[in-house]
């Protein structure tokens, strides 16, 4: 009896035959900074936080505009457009998720994070600084918290003219002005402008002058961050920006290569651990006393 031909070369029930054309949900650590997809709902985001809420584990994910979403964790996500199920993270993972969670909480400048806070308009109370390298840096440190309070940061300039700003600005109850000085040391011509603008009428009660005692606020930027144990001694005479970008051994023949310079001083810092103490109490100083005006009014009202 002849034996008709099998027609399959290996049985066509053996294996995992009932298996998803994408194949089966693999098990994946939800670790920090991981991209992945919720297959419901098509929300697209990175692992940035995991924790229990009412009574199970659930993953937040951040999609690119900064939106966050909370998910449960376990089947019903693609990696990579395959199918996974989010297992809780190892212990460093989770340690990494808990470290960046205590980071996200907290501005630069160390004060709690107000997120999604409506936008504010500006109040009547101002802070000024001598220049725009002194803003970029309360910019960098301070931002997110003026913007919170509604406080903009204005440029003077230079110190000369101080007293006609003050007169200008016309300060008041409710229109504080802080104004923070470069080089304010005793006896020095900063000094002087200072002495006399406060004491004009005007800024008796509204307004406040301090200063750190830096020749420029480039100097306020620990210099550990720069590989230097100090900054260096600028000889009389010398530009002192262009003195200390050709001791870094950067360039420095021109204004472009000053500016450079700066932006990669300002790049060394993260946070208001990387400045000096003195330019810090004294922006804290200044910060605390125009929003003291604001908050009276909301307290008030």
């Amino acid at each position: 009896m002849n034996t008709p031909p099998y027609r399959y070369d290996s049985d066509p029930l053996a294996g995992d035959w009932r298996a998803p054309r994408g194949g089966r949900a693999q098990p994946l650590e939800a670790d920090l900074g991981l991209v992945v997809e919720d297959a419901q709902t098509g929300w697209c985001g990175a692992v940035v936080a995991v924790e229990k809420a009412g009574g199970m584990r659930v993953v937040h994910l951040e999609d690119r505009r900064g939106a966050v979403r909370a998910f449960p964790l376990g089947p019903g996500f693609l990696a990579q457009g395959r199918p996974v199920v989010l297992v809780p993270p190892t212990a460093t993972q989770q340690a990494a998720l808990a470290t960046a969670r205590a980071a996200a909480s907290r501005t630069a400048s160390g004060s709690r994070a107000v997120h999604a806070a409506p936008a504010r308009v500006a109040v009547g109370s101002r802070l000024f600084v001598e220049g725009r390298h002194d803003a970029e840096l309360v910019e960098k440190v301070w931002g997110q918290d003026l913007r919170v309070e509604g406080v903009v940061v204005e440029l003077l300039d230079g110190v000369d003219d101080l007293g006609a700003v003050i007169r200008d600005f016309c300060p008041g109850p409710k229109r504080r002005m802080g104004v923070l000085v470069d080089h304010l040391v005793a006896g020095t011509k900063e000094s002087r402008i200072a002495a006399a603008a406060q004491a004009l009428p005007q800024a008796r009660d509204h307004v406040l002058i301090v200063g750190h005692p830096y020749v420029d606020v480039w100097q306020s930027v620990r210099p550990e961050r720069l590989g230097m144990s100090a900054w260096p001694v600028i000889e009389h005479g010398q530009s002192w920006k262009h003195g200390i970008l050709h001791h870094l051994g950067w360039p420095s023949a021109s204004q472009a290569d000053v500016a450079q310079g700066w932006k990669r001083i300002l790049g060394t810092v993260r946070t208001y651990a990387d400045l000096q103490p003195e330019l810090l109490g004294r922006v804290e100083e200044l910060i605390d006393f125009v929003t003291a005006a604001s908050a009276s009014a909301h307290e008030r009202t």
